[in-house]
């Protein structure tokens, strides 16, 4: 798939970009992307959440009330789940929710999601550009030249410029991250790919069979 190179800009250079039908153009594989979301956003879950058992609450022991007579149902102790205050029955305990899936699963799924995301003509190549000094402003007019405005940006580049990065960092639809840092769930989460020239190699080199 041949796409054009643009210029920080917003104009169409005289260059052009291969890019690799083995990486951005297979039949997408939807199992393996929803496998790598799943563990993705599982990964991310802290696990902290806790709920006190009745063994584990503080509270007296003394029967409330006799058993029978009363014209209500028994009740034998404070710390029953039936009492505000009470206990939590079944309730979450900390636990770690990580799961592991091979790599070649996890590269089926990036490749698939690079392949939809050409297909709906998502993905834009830019020539390798950086930043004097890091300014906002300067990312905002990146965005307006190439039309990215107001559209969920990731902007991948093949090493980290702190000026660049520094530049993007207020603006809430807009990510930066380096190419071997890729994953599914950014790529799908994203609305436009931005691709420095250089990036395009290092996808290409990283998920080469």
């Amino acid at each position: 798939m041949e796409v054009t190179v643009y210029s920080v800009s917003g104009e169409v250079t005289s260059r052009k970009i291969n890019l690799d039908d083995a990486i951005f153009g297979i039949e997408p594989n939807d199992h393996a992307i929803y496998l790598d979301v799943k563990q993705h956003m599982a990964n991310k879950r802290q696990g902290t959440h806790s709920s006190k058992e009745k063994s584990m609450l503080t509270g007296s022991t003394r029967k409330l009330k006799k058993q029978k007579g009363t014209g209500g149902a028994r009740a034998g102790s404070i710390k029953s789940p039936l009492f505000k205050g009470g206990a939590r029955v079944f309730g979450p305990h900390p636990r770690d929710y990580n799961f592991k899936l091979n790599k070649k699963l996890k590269k089926l799924a990036r490749i698939s999601a690079l392949s939809y995301k050409a297909k709906d003509e998502s993905i834009r190549v830019i020539e390798d550009f950086t930043f004097e000094t890091p300014k906002t402003k300067n990312f905002i007019e990146l965005l307006k030249n190439l039309n990215t405005e107001g559209r969920k940006t990731l902007l991948v580049t093949n090493n980290v410029d702190m000026n660049v990065l520094l530049s993007s960092r207020n603006l809430q639809r807009v990510k930066v991250i380096r190419a071997s840092d890729l994953n599914t769930y950014e790529i799908l989460d994203a609305g436009c790919l931005l691709l420095t020239e250089s990036s395009v190699k290092e996808i290409e080199s990283v998920h080469a069979n």
